[in-house]
């Protein structure tokens, strides 16, 4: 029997409603692609299994509800999160527009203990729609995500399974890293709290 411990990664996807976040999720974890629209309510996961590296590792993804008015419901599924997917349709300018206020909102509801290093990915979708429709260019939306502190970008097409599986891919490790780097802070921050119960307490001149 292996004493290799299993390593569950929660990963986040936020996003506008109707950009394709719940086809996303699907195409990745299931190979399927549905032409039927319906909208999230609240919540749902799924979950998939992967080697990375030596590793096996269980992703955990949350899809979350696009629309404001469920927003709400969402602060409960944040917390825990190793890793946050911003979603937006390339054919679609408010979406991209609302990125970074996803971006904000998960980390003021996640509590994230370092921001500046948790990992985001974000991801343009419905590439495989008419490329004269399209709104928002890649090179456009490749200087934003460079604003963000050079957040992997990537295009896909859920409906066509175009560049998913990279994208995870990328998700998934990002998701570990950080997953092992909350484990070192968390031994270091258990470490030093035991030193100051077995010390005095020190005077404050903060």
């Amino acid at each position: 029997m292996s004493s290799r411990k299993k390593t569950l990664l929660k990963v986040i996807i936020l996003g506008d409603s109707g950009v394709g976040k719940t086809s996303l999720m699907q195409q990745f974890v299931n190979k399927k692609f549905s032409h039927q629209y319906k909208a999230t309510i609240g919540a749902d996961f799924l979950t998939k299994e992967l080697p990375i590296d030596d590793k096996t590792v269980t992703m955990q993804i949350w899809d979350t509800a696009g629309q404001e008015r469920f927003q709400s419901l969402g602060v409960a599924f944040y917390r825990g999160a190793d890793c946050c997917i911003l979603v937006y349709d390339v054919n679609n300018a408010k979406s991209f527009e609302s990125l970074l206020a996803w971006k904000d909102e998960f980390l003021i509801q996640a509590n994230v203990s370092l921001p500046e290093t948790f990992p985001f990915i974000v991801i343009g979708n419905k590439i495989d729609i008419d490329e004269n429709k399209r709104v928002v260019s890649y090179k456009k939306a490749a200087q934003v995500c460079q604003q963000l502190g050079n957040v992997p970008y990537f295009e896909t097409s859920a409906k066509d399974g175009i560049n998913v599986e990279e994208a995870f891919d990328v998700v998934s490790r990002n998701a570990l890293q950080q997953e092992e780097a909350n484990d070192e802070f968390n031994d270091d921050y258990n470490d030093a709290i035991n030193i100051h119960l077995d010390g005095e307490a020190g005077n404050c001149t903060c």
